[in-house]
């Protein structure tokens, strides 16, 4: 039986993948040199998209983080830029660990 692609699932990669490449264009610019708030997008990033979906944490990971990397490494020659895989990770990891301590249909009102 094939798997089906849901239209939450596309918006999600969309967003996951939109994410990743406006860090990775962002971190690009000529004189741009701060680590910490390409570091915090990727975090945040990685964070919302988990906290969304509560599953796939490699989709998300290589998602949010990969552009970075596939951008950068070519013109730098430095593998340096692969950590931004790390920092998806860790994003992606504290946003499942939100999803899984809200119970279901929990609302905040």
């Amino acid at each position: 039986m094939a798997s089906r692609i849901r239209p939450r699932d596309i918006g999600l990669i969309a967003l996951g993948l939109a994410v990743g490449l406006t860090v990775a264009w962002l971190d690009s610019r000529p004189g741009w040199d701060d680590a910490g708030i390409t570091t915090g997008l990727l975090v945040a990033g990685g964070a919302v998209v988990a906290v969304i979906d509560g599953r796939r944490p490699w989709l998300w990971t290589a998602l949010v983080g990969g552009p970075l990397p596939v951008v950068e490494v070519p013109g730098s020659g430095s593998a340096a830029p692969f950590v931004a895989l790390l920092f998806a990770a860790i994003g992606v990891t504290i946003g499942i660990l939100i999803r899984r301590a809200v119970p279901a249909g929990a609302s905040t009102t």
